[in-house]
């Protein structure tokens, strides 16, 4: 079996993917909309994709583009621990506080905002595709005064010196990744919990209508563990939300909360019933 993910290697989505499928042919993508459509138009079966970070939130890009774009399912979750290494060429090892530049995803620029201000406060920051994409790129130029915030397995792959360690501005930095393209996703990890999303569309001219839906799910005591609004690109002031639910209740509490949402008048589109497997973070 073929699985897409966000590369290059040694990324943190291709760790997630390494350890949920040790014995399967891992296909790397430049970006999250290649990886989506690589599941998509049937060059991998299944794609593994980032979608929220403890410190950053969601990631609008998978969010969106599984919303707008597409009707692939999640079949499930990974939660990986996140640690951002800052990393030079090993000839800029005594001289690394002279770095004038630090490249990185953009998720792990923010998610290492202090240690910069702290230690490099006048630096340009470039964003890059991916964590291992900005190792690469300085492991290419050793001539330059540059640096990469990226997992300790890029170093070792681009045999780079990591010379500030665990700098992620919170000691309990996780990142939720999704497996898409199958309902349902056997992986050779441990499940703790079920988790449901939705995401959920009122008529624009009712009254309290985010209220209404949400009492839908009040009322039947069904816990929900998040809601967060993105823009439907339509007009200003129309969105959609998304909403996790923590599955605890009977699937047909469940469905009946769903169907009397949708005989108000919204919409509710299903991205998955799905398992989260905690792994171990690098």
């Amino acid at each position: 079996m073929k699985v897409g993910f966000l590369g290059p290697e040694a990324s943190f989505t291709h760790n997630a993917a390494k350890t949920a499928f040790p014995k399967e042919e891992l296909i790397s993508y430049h970006s999250i909309p290649a990886c989506i459509k690589g599941v998509e138009f049937g060059e991998v079966e299944l794609g593994i994709v980032p979608i929220e970070n403890t410190i950053e939130g969601s990631v609008n890009t998978t969010v969106d583009y599984l919303f707008h774009q597409t009707t692939i399912p999640v079949g499930a979750e990974i939660v990986l621990p996140i640690y951002q290494q800052l990393m030079v060429a090993k000839e800029n090892k005594a001289s690394w506080q002279d770095t004038t530049k630090i490249l990185s995803h953009p998720q792990a620029l923010a998610q290492s905002q202090e240690f910069i201000r702290t230690f490099f406060p006048m630096a340009d920051l470039e964003a890059t595709p991916s964590t291992a994409y900005a190792a690469n790129f300085v492991a290419l130029h050793p001539d330059q005064k540059i640096a990469a915030i990226a997992p300790r397995l890029s170093a070792e792959k681009y045999e780079l010196e990591i010379v500030g360690k665990d700098i992620q501005d919170v000691a309990i930095n996780q990142t939720r990744f999704w497996v898409i393209g199958s309902e349902k996703v056997e992986l050779p990890i441990d499940a703790t919990e079920t988790k449901l999303t939705i995401a959920l569309t009122m008529p624009n001219n009712m009254p309290g209508a985010l209220h209404k839906a949400l009492s839908a799910f009040s009322w039947r005591e069904i816990d929900l563990s998040k809601i967060e609004s993105r823009p439907l690109k339509t007009t200003l002031g129309e969105y959609f939300f998304l909403i996790d639910i923590n599955v605890q209740k009977p699937q047909q509490l469940l469905d009946n909360a769903i169907e009397e949402i949708r005989l108000m008048g919204g919409s509710v589109k299903i991205f998955g019933n799905y398992a989260i497997h905690p792994i171990n973070g690098v």
